[in-house]
């Protein structure tokens, strides 16, 4: 019995979470969405408040509200005027006390990490952490430069080393390049593989790892 019932509670756990987490999404942009309706109201003619009430018995609309403002923004941004707009909005927010501090780091994250010509989270990789002896997959992030490099010297890269279950938070390390190994694997298979703490095992590429661009052999982990 004990059996079966693990067995039928890993069929219905990841459905389970999936509409937990997306019913959860849905609930925070619905107040988002229901927040601005009701921030209009107070601005607009009392004809057009009942059809702003009515606008929010519709199921959905906030998503597709999101999407289409998503699309609308990346359209404007990709001409000239959008651009100044864009520089104007990143401009003002870089010279508000506070705010700056965290806008300014939660844009450099960003456009790192969800840039197309970033490297960022684009390989995943081997290396010897917490001790020598013990293997984890870890993320390259990129290189060190200003102070860091040169106080540091040598042919170094950035790598993250997430946490288990939780990728979310992790470590930093600085290492030398000749210290990792990288793997065929995609970054979505090596995911799956560290939240699932090595019980969802990706399927053996059979080819040989991808290397690195330049620096040194990466040593093997049988060395």
């Amino acid at each position: 019995m004990k059996k079966y019932i693990l067995t039928g509670l890993l069929v219905w756990l990841p459905l389970a979470i999936t509409i937990w987490v997306l019913v959860n999404a849905l609930g925070l942009l619905d107040s988002i969405f229901a927040t601005m309706i009701l921030a209009a109201q107070t601005v607009l003619p009392e004809s057009l408040r009942s059809t702003l009430q009515s606008l929010l018995d519709i199921p959905g609309l906030s998503i597709i509200i999101m999407v289409l403002m998503l699309l609308l923004t990346g359209l404007a941004v990709t001409n000239i005027v959008g651009q100044w707009l864009l520089n104007q909005y990143n401009r003002l927010f870089s010279h508000i006390p506070i705010v700056k501090s965290i806008y300014n780091s939660v844009k450099q994250v960003s456009d790192t990490l969800f840039s197309s010509s970033g490297q960022a989270f684009r390989q995943a990789v081997l290396v010897q952490y917490p001790r020598h002896g013990a293997w984890t997959i870890a993320f390259v992030t990129g290189t060190p430069s200003g102070e860091v490099a040169e106080q540091l010297g040598g042919d170094l890269i950035t790598i993250y080393v997430p946490t288990t279950p939780n990728p979310t938070s992790g470590f930093m390390l600085i290492v030398p390049r000749n210290e990792v190994v990288p793997l065929s694997m995609s970054v979505d298979e090596a995911l799956k593989y560290t939240i699932s703490m090595g019980v969802v095992a990706p399927p053996g590429s059979g080819s040989t790892p991808s290397q690195f661009p330049s620096g040194p052999a990466s040593q093997s982990p049988r060395s």
